[in-house]
């Protein structure tokens, strides 16, 4: 583990020599006196991007302050398919949608420069394509939630005065963002947690950005309320009961249990009781996808019933389910066929074509 240490909460007093309280995965330590530690992580470091003029690079990416305040970056995928298109002779530039892109691991643990979240995105951009822009946030428990959830509103907030200044004269617009993205087609997504921040990031309605679409990925809610197949989960799987258990009580507020409207928009506290207004009637166009073996697969399908009643006949709301698949499963086997299969259900969703929850091949 690290030497560093960092104040979970304002935790007060002092119990000498402090224990620790809870243990996750062996990469983050919470202790009796408040303080945080972290094993060192694995990243992929801008020094490892392509030269911004690599013609032959598939995707180009930088990092970028998004909220300088909280010191927190995105990372911003371009793929080569963004740029000038010849029809009949006549050049005009091609730009591409943008996936914000919001990375799973909990609350707890994870960053956009993760490999394997790097690597995700890499594919992302370039088979959609599209212009992704994957996201930091502050993690739990040094900054519980709704801390993520403020993050993911300030990072579509700096995306807003991108598109107003891509519009005007360009001052102060990103030049990666003014000369590849079209700002009209922003679609906000993510993986686990990552999914579970997208969804409360886009459910509130005034959004100064208009929204083309939602797409989670084994979205990571949660509730007292124990389903059938978070009861009968095996423990030879990464998201066993247990994990989940801890991971909420490391970011949910102090005190709180997992039916926070933060784990749980459609339970007993969600805003006007369950189901209440804002939990679904103001997302977009909304695509789901998990593995069927996944632990929280009940409850995923669940969410899906209730945005379905709260969005009526007014939006699309599909859910795709891959047969014999698991939580994370094109994080775990980025190379499977399930994985592969993913990336074309989202390119369908993004760019329009056939129907996106066309059932998903058995994995091989």
């Amino acid at each position: 583990m690290s030497s560093a240490t960092s104040p979970a909460s304002g935790v007060s007093g002092k119990v000498p020599p402090p224990h620790v309280v809870e243990d996750c995965l062996g990469l983050v330590q919470l202790l009796s006196d408040g303080t945080v530690k972290r094993a060192p992580a694995t990243l992929v470091l801008p020094d490892d991007a392509p030269p911004p003029d690599d013609d032959e690079a598939p995707v180009r990416w930088k990092d970028v302050v998004y909220d300088e305040a909280r010191n927190l970056s995105l990372r911003m995928y371009v793929p080569s398919a963004a740029g000038a298109a010849v029809d009949g002779g006549v050049e005009t530039k091609l730009k591409l949608p943008v996936l914000v892109y919001f990375h799973g691991g909990g609350f707890v643990v994870g960053s956009f420069a993760s490999p394997e979240f790097h690597a995700a995105c890499l594919r992302l951009a370039e088979e959609l394509p599209a212009v992704v822009l994957s996201a930091d946030y502050r993690l739990a428990p040094e900054h519980r939630l709704p801390a993520a959830v403020e993050d993911a509103d300030a990072l579509l907030s700096w995306l807003a005065d991108q598109q107003e200044a891509a519009a005007g004269a360009g001052a102060g617009a990103d030049p990666w963002l003014a000369d590849a993205a079209d700002l009209g087609r922003v679609f906000v997504s993510g993986d686990s947690a990552g999914a579970n921040i997208a969804h409360h990031a886009v459910a509130a309605s005034g959004w100064r950005l208009p929204l083309a679409g939602c797409v989670l990925l084994w979205p990571y809610f949660g509730g007292e309320r124990r389903t059938a197949s978070e009861a009968g989960c095996p423990g030879d799987v990464f998201l066993t009961l247990p994990l989940y258990d801890q991971m909420w009580r490391l970011a949910l507020p102090s005190g709180a249990t997992r039916d926070h409207p933060a784990a749980n928009p459609f339970g007993p506290e969600a805003a006007g009781g369950p189901g209440g207004p804002g939990a679904g009637a103001e997302l977009p166009s909304l695509l789901v996808a998990a593995g069927d073996r996944d632990m929280l697969i009940d409850r995923i399908r669940e969410y899906v019933a209730r945005v379905r009643a709260a969005a009526g006949n007014n939006r699309r709301v599909d859910l795709v389910e891959f047969p014999g698949e698991g939580h994370g499963f094109a994080i775990f086997e980025p190379d499977g066929e399930a994985a592969g299969e993913l990336v074309r259900v989202v390119r369908r969703f993004v760019h329009g074509g056939d129907d996106a929850a066309a059932p998903a091949p058995r994995s091989g």
